[in-house]
């Protein structure tokens, strides 16, 4: 299965004596976790080699998973390899600078769009980008090493990735290859005690999502999150995106969107959605973003458009549950 794409990798890999890793903006637990366990994986496997992650930002709530790369100077990247990971467009990518690198290798588990780089390797079957860098490790067992630290990375971005193996990418092969990471010992126990327990003052703000979402007549359930909800609790963006999950479990809601007020951007709205069965992302790619089948980005610039993708979003699981059985 792409084993030719995947030994192209490992070759320019070894053809490189620099090479530069990175990820998509406001990155989230695959992002981040693919980067630091291909990062590992590559320090162990060849350390003769000089290997950056460099990124022009970080997650707050994936800190304690550690730091990068100290910033390089630009004329560092003209013969190096560029590694982007789980980011489907070059626009999409958190440092700019990738671009001049000498070759970009991608690899992705997005829907292939927009092809770029000079090798690239997209299973959008996948669960995460962590479980294709695992699946690279597999293949290469005999060349590549990996150690609990390198598991740990690449298991939390599986875990979060796949909404804990619930979602309809997990297959056997991805159970398969978290067993292969748990075989290198990593402490689950602390592991998601970072990822999952909550201030206290978070959980307020769960309850006062409750309080105030909203419902379509079809099932679409939702939430702004604006400027003045944000400074009551004390959100940061990653805070307030999270209230997207909080809505997962409505009984005959079959799509929930979280949209967020972009800070210090008046006009500029943030949109998280979500969705069981029904196909959102084409909705997504209608305002400026796309993803996933179920799990999807995009961005809206007022109001009235903010009720549009609402609008398109509730027509689409009203039509979904007119032609469709057996989705509760």
């Amino acid at each position: 299965m792409n084993t030719e794409k995947m030994q192209a990798i490992l070759q320019k890999i070894k053809d490189y004596d620099r090479i530069i890793i990175t990820r998509h903006f406001r990155p989230d637990g695959d992002a981040i976790g693919s980067t630091k366990g291909l990062w590992k994986i590559l320090q162990l496997s060849f350390p003769e080699k000089e290997i950056y992650l460099l990124n022009e930002d970080f997650s707050e709530y994936l800190a304690f998973l550690g730091g990068e790369s100290e910033p390089i100077a630009d004329e560092m990247y003209a013969d190096a390899l560029g590694i982007v990971l789980d980011t489907g467009t070059i626009d999409r990518v958190s440092n700019k600078k990738i671009t001049l690198c000498k070759e970009i290798v991608k690899i992705d588990h997005h829907i292939d769009h927009n092809p770029y780089g000079d090798v690239f390797w997209v299973e959008d079957f996948r669960s995460s980008a962590c479980e294709m860098v695992v699946r690279f490790y597999e293949v290469f067992q005999n060349e590549l090493k990996i150690d609990k630290e390198a598991a740990t990375y690449l298991y939390a971005g599986m875990v979060t990735d796949s909404g804990r193996f619930r979602f309809s990418s997990v297959s056997g092969d991805t159970m398969r290859l978290a067993g292969l990471l748990l075989d290198q010992g990593i402490d689950t126990d602390v592991l998601f005690a970072n990822l999952y327990l909550e201030e206290f003052d978070k959980l307020k703000f769960e309850a006062y999502v409750y309080d105030k979402m909203c419902i379509t007549e079809n099932g679409v359930a939702y939430i702004y999150v604006d400027r003045a909800m944000q400074e009551k609790f004390g959100l940061s963006q990653e805070d307030a995106s999270s209230a997207v999950g909080y809505m997962d479990t409505i009984k005959g809601a079959l799509c929930w969107i979280a949209f967020i007020d972009a800070p210090g951007e008046e006009t500029v709205i943030r949109v998280r959605l979500r969705s069981r069965f029904v196909t959102i992302n084409t909705i997504a790619e209608n305002h400026h973003g796309g993803g996933h089948a179920c799990a999807s980005g995009a961005t809206v610039y007022s109001l009235e458009e903010m009720q549009q993708l609402i609008a398109e979003a509730d027509a689409r699981v009203k039509e979904y549950k007119e032609t469709h059985e057996g989705w509760l």
